[in-house]
């Protein structure tokens, strides 16, 4: 981490789990046992149904809730489907963008290029995941690949709004796996990403994006992960489920900087 430069963010991604009152149930255990240091952002994002929920529970804190989806579109015939508007208007603050889950059920890099634009335009803090397979390492090409959803995903995306986006680095093959990259391995490719931010925009935007480390990040690993340089937080799958573990990874993230 580096907070002369950027935001320390520790995100919460809950998936397909909780129910609003679930929710309702989460938030109130939290919030009596949250940090009280101020040196990173907190959010949580979580099903639609208990987006309501999040942000009545979390009004008075600095906790901002997200979304893990959001559709490309303003409004229309897409049944099923939740407009960024439609977040904003219901108290969202973030929303998560190119999970490798929804790349799996046919996202394709157009469709995060078109959500993350659709994002900020509508005054969202996009987190956009960018990631390689087990066989993508293995091959030897996880700069490559990761370099092109960077480059596709944040196409169109203006100088000016560039620091408004957040990036998640989540190897796939460490995603809900028990599987962890070392912090040597995270480090590398969350360096790289900022190399290629800094090739697209400028020194000053890539010293100034947050870049997460999303790939079974948990209470046990979070500390040494959050040391390295490069990594300015996390995107937290199974920990953020558990108010206790998702308040240890917070407090590793409140750990001093040099």
């Amino acid at each position: 981490m580096n907070r002369k430069y950027r935001k320390t963010v520790i995100a919460g991604n809950w998936k397909m789990n909780k129910t609003p009152s679930e929710t309702k149930e989460f938030m109130a255990q939290f919030k009596t046992i949250m940090p009280k240091g101020r040196w990173c952002d907190v959010a949580l994002c979580v099903p639609a149904v208990c987006i309501p929920a999040a942000v009545r529970a979390m009004r008075e804190t600095r906790v901002g809730i997200g979304a893990e989806n959001v559709n490309a579109n303003p409004s229309g015939a897409y049944t099923g489907e939740v407009a960024a508007n439609m977040l904003v208007d219901a108290g969202c603050k973030y929303v998560i963008i190119g999970h490798s889950e929804r790349r799996a059920m046919g996202e394709t890099d157009a469709d995060v290029n078109a959500k993350v634009l659709a994002a900020l335009e509508a005054g969202l803090i996009p987190i956009m995941c960018c990631g390689e397979s087990l066989e993508q390492r293995e091959s030897g090409i996880t700069e490559e690949w990761v370099a092109m959803q960077i480059k596709l995903g944040l196409a169109g995306v203006s100088e000016e709004k560039i620091r408004k986006v957040v990036i998640a680095y989540e190897p796939i093959w460490a995603i809900g796996t028990g599987r962890t990259a070392t912090p040597e391995q995270a480090q590398e490719v969350c360096e790289n990403i900022r190399a290629v931010i800094r090739k697209l925009y400028s020194s000053k935007n890539a010293r100034a994006i947050s870049i997460l480390y999303g790939g079974s990040m948990n209470e046990k690993n979070a500390y040494e992960l959050l040391a390295q340089p490069d990594i300015d937080g996390g995107l937290i799958g199974g920990a953020s489920l558990v108010p206790e573990k998702f308040v240890q990874i917070i407090e590793a993230a409140n750990q001093p900087t040099v």
